[in-house]
């Protein structure tokens, strides 16, 4: 599985790929220079039980971890793994 970052402007997606075809997105939105929210993620049907969900979350983890910023997980998914997840609790706002 590959995740790549799209960023523009404010907004910003992490997408999964598997076998070069897309299996999920999380999309994201800057709030500050330093602050970005989870709004939605989605696992594409033929994807579901594969982490998709998760690994897009680490993803946006890893990034806000490298880049000194924090995450507001507005996405209920999003949500329920940093609810879960005690290690991700030094980037959330």
């Amino acid at each position: 599985m590959e995740i790549r970052n799209i960023e523009r402007d404010e907004r910003g997606n992490f997408i999964a790929e598997v076998e070069n075809n897309e299996a999920g997105i999380l999309e994201y939105t800057w709030q500050s220079d330093h602050e970005f929210s989870i709004d939605h993620t989605e696992v594409y049907d033929e994807y579901q039980g594969m982490s998709v969900g998760k690994k897009l979350v680490l993803e946006a983890v890893d990034y806000a971890r490298k880049n000194d910023a924090k995450i507001i997980p507005n996405c209920p998914y999003a949500k329920a793994i940093f609810d879960k997840t005690i290690a991700f609790q030094d980037v959330l706002a």
